[in-house]
This record gives structure tokens, C-alpha cells and sequence, in this order.
């Protein structure tokens, strides 16, 4: 079951707001039962002179004109809405106005520790959650500049200072929620409401975009006038996916990226991305906590600006995608989301979305949140087990999961307060496990990199245990396209990993090319149904 809106959360008291008593919309009744109707147009109408101003014209723009530059031309006066770094979390003893403005070039506080970003929660909360869920609704499938992005779309909630025309997009997010009906039902005991968020289905293949059209956008920001910072290029340490994400918007701003990648450990698909955008990419032999300390030290000594989960602008790119979930399932809250977890910024990030939203009013509840990690790298699961009472980190074993390869994860902090605040859990999956559970959802349609077989064989470990129930509303989310991972899934259907059973492999059959040899292949694979 979802965790109470009246169990007060951590971040919740550092939003410092209190708890909104506007109510939300409720989750749809049994199977019969009526459509959920759309919330009043009332909240609406108080607030329409803040409405998005791209969107008050159905007038089709100068021919001349780009949508940026329309933006430009429609747009209102300023918001009054704000954001800011905070230590994360607040140090014992330490500052208690220790700020600073998103425009520093900081990613530690004064301590040495995180830094959070926070926003001005009152002044959001001057709108009901009504309100914010019609504009975000209105602005989806829409072209008008920045809008048309799943994360912009959000923009209040993620950088609401940023001047539109600063914004580097590639129309990120609105990503698939996809029913695997049938994965649940013949699969997982006849779950009926399983449901795979498909963040891979973005411009890189990987949900890395949500965050990083928000940190590039802000270099941007940074780089240009009035500001004028000079940052030479973005760097980034990267087990392939974050390099392809940074690689993309540096190219599409023009900004030098710089990724350091740990040479012979990720797919061919994900080293070519940053490549063919024109990246410095450097190769070194090490793993990627050797390459996320190198590019630490680098970025202290040059003007590069620093584009890991250590800086806290990815993360809100990446809550949106929480509050996207909410808005497919019209603003009802599921009852478990399950997420593969490596550095750990993302299970942090996914928790910031929905308690945001909790907070503000569009929603009245969180949901309980797993985190999966792959058994060869598995830290957080290690501390889970503890009791939370040591955290130790490890040098991560070779795993299928490359993404998500790390023994000493930047966000675990931020882990355990998203997995506290939750009543979450985290479970892990072993090689075999992760790839067997990539390839049986496959059969059902899907085409899931190994990253989703991990929150995959969790799911199955949680249904054997009867902690999720069958009717339990589920949201596991596939962080990449199964793509960048080919040989994975050719290794396994050729049976070719060692120590491997790959009871799910489909090989290919040699078959003379004579019509008695087919049909005898046909009757025995189909079972004598022809």
C-alpha cells in the first residue's frame, strides 16, 4: 500500500509547507464503474491572466518566425516563482541561511556536503493543485517553445527563473507508459494494473535527457549574456549513457562536451553516441568511480562545468518524469514504482516529483518506491540490509546492467531519505535473474535493456514474497532502450554466457531450404497446431 499523506516526510519539512488540503483526484473505481471527470474549470479562471502566454493565440505564427522566437514575442511578465541550491542534507551546526543562487558554479555546500535544489514552495502553493494539474495537461503533445517538452512542460517546477529563449531542448519526456497486460497476467501471479515506464524512449535512448536539457539549458544561461561565465565546455564521468544525453545538447547549444568513460565496459552503441556529436572522449582504464574522481579533480582546475548527479540541476529534469506517471493515470497516484538504481540520483528524483506534487495538492498521496539494484553492484541494497546502520562502498563487479556498474554511489544520501520517506525497499538481481526476466518480458512485446531486467527481477522477487499483491498498481521504470544493448541479448539467446542457463533463449533454427524440412520444424515449434 501507498504511504499517508499524513506521514510528514523530510522533504516535505524542507519545503517547509505545510501539508495542502486541496483534494485530489481519486483512483478510478472497480471495473463498471464511472469515467473520472476533469477537475473544475473554476481555478482556471481565477488564474488565467498567469496562463502560458505561448499557448493564448490559435493564430498559426509568421511563416518568418521560429517557435523560439515566438515565445520571445508572447512573452508575459515575470512569474515571481524562484529556486535555489540548500545544503543536502543541512549540517549539524552548520548555516541555517547557507543558499546559493542556481547562476554559482558550486556542487558542494560548505561542509563538503550535497546540495539540493529548492524552490519557493509558498509561492507555488498561491495556485491549487487544480490549477497546476489543467496547465500541465494542457501543454502536452503541444509544439509551442519550451511546452512541447515533457520536462518544460513542468517548467514552474524545474527552473523557473530561466528565460525560454536559454532552453536547449530536443523535446524530451512524454515518454510511453506501456500495459504489459500480458507480462502480468501469465507471468506474475494475474497482475492486472503492471505497468513499464518507457523513459528510454527519448531523443539518446535513455532517461539521462530529462536531466540534462535542464543542466545544459542552465550553462547555456550561464554562458551567455548578461552573465557572461567563461565555461569553456560541460564534462561529464559516464558508464555510457549520460555521455550519450550531454554529448546530444552540448551539440545542439554548441557547447564543448568532455566525457570520460571506462575503457572495454559499455556497449559500442552507447560509445559511438558521444562520439558522432562531436564529444572529447576520453577512453581510461579504470572504472567509472575512476573516472567520476578524475573528472572531479578536472573540473576544480579548469573551467569545465560539472555534469554528474553530484550537481542537483539533473535531478529536476528527472522528477518530471514522476510527475508524468501522475498525469497518465490522470493525477491518481500507483500504489508501487520500482527503479533501477546505480549512482542513485534517479530514486531521489523520482521521490522529489511525487512528494512535490503531494505537497502542492495535485496529488494526496505517495506511492512506495523500490529500489533495484544489480547483485554484482549492490551498496545500497548491502546498507538496506544493515538496518541503515553502516554504509560501505565496494568495488562493482562486471555487470549486464553496465549503467548502473557503481560500488560508491554520489546519491545515497539522497537514496536513503527518498527510500525512508517511502516505506521504500530495495531488493537486487543476480546476472541470471536480470537477464532472465529481460528476456521472458520480451516475449510479452517488450524490447527492455538489462537495467529494466534488474527492476524486473525485483518485481518478481517482491510478488513471490507477496509483498506487492496482484491488484497492487505497479510502475516499473526502464531507465534505456534495449538497442544500446544488443549483444547482451544476442549472447543470451546464443547461450553463450558462462554459467548461464538462458532457460528464455530463442535461437534461430538451420533449416534446409526444402518444403518437407520446414513443415517439420513448423509442426514440432508450433506444437501440432497446423
Amino acid at each position: 500500500m501507498a504511504t499517508s499523506a499524513a506521514a510528514a516526510s523530510s522533504l516535505s519539512l524542507l519545503f517547509s509547507h505545510p501539508h495542502s488540503r486541496h483534494s485530489s483526484v481519486h483512483r478510478r473505481p472497480a471495473p463498471g464503474g464511472p469515467h473520472l471527470r476533469l477537475p473544475a474549470r473554476a481555478s482556471r479562471a481565477r488564474c488565467a491572466s498567469y496562463d502560458a502566454p505561448a499557448t493564448a493565440t490559435k493564430h498559426r505564427r509568421p511563416a518568418e518566425e521560429n517557435i523560439r522566437e515566438e515565445a520571445a514575442r508572447l512573452r508575459g511578465p515575470a512569474q515571481g516563482f524562484s529556486a535555489w541550491y540548500e545544503p543536502f542534507p543541512p549540517a549539524p551546526g552548520g548555516d541555517p541561511n547557507e543558499r546559493y543562487s542556481l547562476d554559482d558554479v558550486v556542487y558542494r555546500s560548505s561542509s563538503g556536503g550535497l546540495l539540493d535544489v529548492r524552490h519557493d514552495m509558498e509561492a507555488l502553493a498561491r495556485y491549487p493543485g487544480s490549477y497546476w494539474r489543467d496547465l500541465f495537461d494542457s501543454r502536452v503533445g503541444r509544439t509551442a517553445w519550451p511546452y512541447g517538452s515533457g520536462v518544460w512542460s513542468k517548467k514552474e517546477f524545474v527552473l523557473p527563473e530561466i528565460d525560454s529563449d536559454h532552453i536547449v531542448s530536443l523535446f524530451e519526456g512524454n515518454s510511453n507508459l506501456f500495459w504489459a497486460e500480458r507480462l502480468g497476467r501469465e507471468h506474475l501471479g494475474g497482475m492486472n494494473d503492471l505497468w513499464v515506464k518507457h523513459c528510454g524512449i527519448s531523443h539518446t535512448g535513455s532517461f539521462k535527457d530529462l536531466g540534462m536539457t535542464v543542466l545544459v539549458s542552465q550553462v547555456n544561461r550561464l554562458r551567455r549574456a548578461p552573465l557572461s561565465r567563461p565555461i569553456a565546455g560541460v564534462g561529464c564521468a559516464s558508464t555510457g549513457d549520460t555521455s550519450a544525453a550531454l554529448s546530444a545538447y552540448c551539440a545542439a547549444a554548441g557547447i564543448p562536451a568532455i566525457v570520460f568513460l571506462p575503457a572495454d565496459r559499455i556497449s559500442l552503441q552507447q560509445l559511438i553516441q558521444p562520439i558522432a556529436n562531436g564529444a572529447t572522449v576520453l577512453s581510461l582504464d579504470t572504472d567509472f568511480d575512476g573516472c567520476m574522481r578524475l573528472i572531479r579533480e578536472v573540473t576544480a582546475e579548469l573551467p569545465i562545468y560539472l555534469a554528474n548527479s553530484l550537481n542537483s540541476l539533473r535531478l529536476e529534469g528527472q522528477k518530471t518524469a514522476a510527475i508524468e506517471i501522475l498525469q497518465q493515470f490522470n493525477w491518481q497516484v500507483p500504489d508501487w514504482v520500482i527503479v533501477p538504481g546505480g549512482n542513485l540520483g534517479n530514486i531521489y528524483a523520482f521521490y522529489k516529483g511525487f512528494e512535490m506534487c503531494r505537497v502542492l495538492g495535485l496529488v494526496d498521496r505517495l506511492p512506495r518506491l523500490v529500489c533495484a539494484q544489480a547483485a554484482n553492484a549492490n551498496p545500497l541494497y548491502r546498507y538496506y540490509k544493515s538496518g541503515w546502520t553502516e554504509f560501505q562502498p565496494q568495488v562493482a563487479e562486471t555487470t549486464f546492467a553496465s549503467a548502473i556498474q557503481i560500488g560508491d554511489p554520489v546519491s545515497v544520501d539522497r537514496a536513503v531519505v527518498a527510500l525512508k520517506a517511502t516505506d521504500g525497499i530495495v531488493e537486487e538481481a543476480t546476472e541470471e535473474e536480470l537477464m532472465d526476466a529481460t528476456a521472458l518480458a520480451d516475449r510479452t512485446g517488450m524490447f527492455a535493456c538489462p537495467h529494466t531486467g534488474v527492476a524486473l527481477a525485483a518485481l518478481f522477487k517482491l510478488r513471490d514474497q507477496r509483498i506487492i499483491g496482484p491488484n497492487d498498481r505497479t510502475v516499473v521504470v526502464s531507465t534505456a532502450h534495449g538497442l544500446k544493448f544488443t549483444q547482451s541479448k544476442i549472447d543470451y539467446h546464443d547461450k553463450k554466457i558462462q554459467g548461464m542457463l538462458c532457460q528464455y533463449a530463442n535461437p534461430p533454427i538451420n533449416v534446409k531450404a526444402d518444403f518437407a524440412s520446414v513443415m517439420d520444424v513448423l509442426q514440432k515449434n508450433l506444437n501440432g497446431k497446423i
